[in-house]
């Protein structure tokens, strides 16, 4: 078993609170994702996770055992980095063994377990050769290998496919969440790429400003953000948001519109809708039509609705031009509201 913990813990940097009190519990054999921008804190809580940092408070607990206290090597965990950090004077078999000679492990287990984790990786073909000898998307697949050849409880991952290219992130990603889920091993992944999170975790926990601002499925961190900055954060393109007014009869007036809507003492709060949720016709929006992008399988359309930017997903096949008019009608079950003063998602 590798459930982790994490009670209460934070770091500070002098006076820079890089964390603030995390609580978090990641079960075994899950894919846990941590997804946020640069500097909201998940390498620092990656770091405090794997030993490489002390928290300023708090525990991490792995296996039911507490292991702040202990060094990295003693954790029971295998970490794979940004950069591959593999070893150019050894060949692929020797750099994917190099952690099991370091514990002094027998040849036959060593041969083993490196041949077992070439397999899952796909690279069996290239123990032999050096790792000068290797594209970019081999050399990752070695590093994953080394870590997994340790068979750790636990595999830490900070963003170890930012330095491939589109269509070898798209292979890799495949051939993470496959290994990984054979592998029966815990796995905490740190990503600033939101595609990369929703498509290999099994939960991610989005950061902010060294806080979980929400932990849950990837499709309810979609669908159902639980603060403005989720909504603004997550999806190609974002969420929509335009300003909403309570009316004299108690629904709220929205960019011309009058729509049912959430029962709140605020006279003001902010409707939101994302882009893919909205369809052209008789009614809806009034939105003049600034950008027009052909994507292929559909059209990205950035409108002017009520003085604020506004982007539509229309079917491929929609002819629409700069400066046409556009009525777009918002599905009232995707519709989500937000506190202005708290930006938390209000309920329906």
């Amino acid at each position: 078993m590798a459930e982790i913990v994490i009670k209460n813990v934070a770091k500070s940097f002098g006076a820079f609170q890089a964390l603030h009190a995390l609580d978090m519990a990641i079960a075994d054999q899950e894919f846990m994702v941590l997804l946020g921008a640069s500097g909201c804190g998940k390498t620092t809580l990656l770091r405090i996770i794997a030993g490489l940092e002390t928290p300023t408070q708090g525990e991490v607990w792995i296996g039911g055992r507490r292991v702040d206290h202990l060094p990295p090597r003693q954790r029971g965990i295998s970490m794979v980095f940004q950069n591959y950090a593999v070893f150019p004077h050894l060949t692929v078999f020797e750099n994917i063994a190099f952690g099991l000679r370091m514990q002094k492990m027998g040849q036959p287990e060593v041969e083993r377990r490196v041949r077992r984790t070439a397999e899952l990786m796909h690279i069996e073909q290239l123990l032999e050769r050096y790792s000068g000898q290797l594209s970019g998307g081999q050399r990752q697949r070695v590093a994953v290998a080394r870590a997994l050849a340790m068979e750790p409880d636990v595999i830490l991952m900070d963003e170890p496919l930012s330095n491939l290219d589109a269509l070898l992130r798209l292979e890799m990603r495949a051939e993470l969440k496959g290994v990984l889920a054979e592998s029966k091993t815990t796995t905490i992944y740190v990503t600033h790429d939101q595609v990369e999170a929703m498509s290999l975790a099994d939960r991610i926990s989005v950061m902010n400003g060294g806080k979980i601002v929400q932990n849950d499925s990837p499709v309810e961190i979609y669908r159902n953000p639980a603060a403005r900055f989720v909504g603004s954060f997550i999806g190609n393109p974002p969420m929509n948001f335009i300003p909403a007014k309570r009316t004299d009869n108690g629904r709220w007036a929205v960019a011309g519109l009058e729509l049912d809507g959430p029962r709140t003492e605020r006279e003001l709060i902010e409707f939101a809708i994302r882009p893919e949720d909205v369809f052209p016709g008789e009614e809806g929006f009034v939105a003049d039509v600034r950008v027009v992008e052909p994507l292929g399988a559909h059209t990205l359309v950035t409108c002017d609705v009520a003085g604020k930017p506004f982007r539509a997903v229309l079917e491929s096949d929609r002819r629409v031009s700069p400066g046409e008019t556009l009525k777009l009608m918002p599905a009232a079950s995707r519709i989500r509201w937000f506190d202005l003063d708290t930006q938390t998602a209000i309920p329906a």
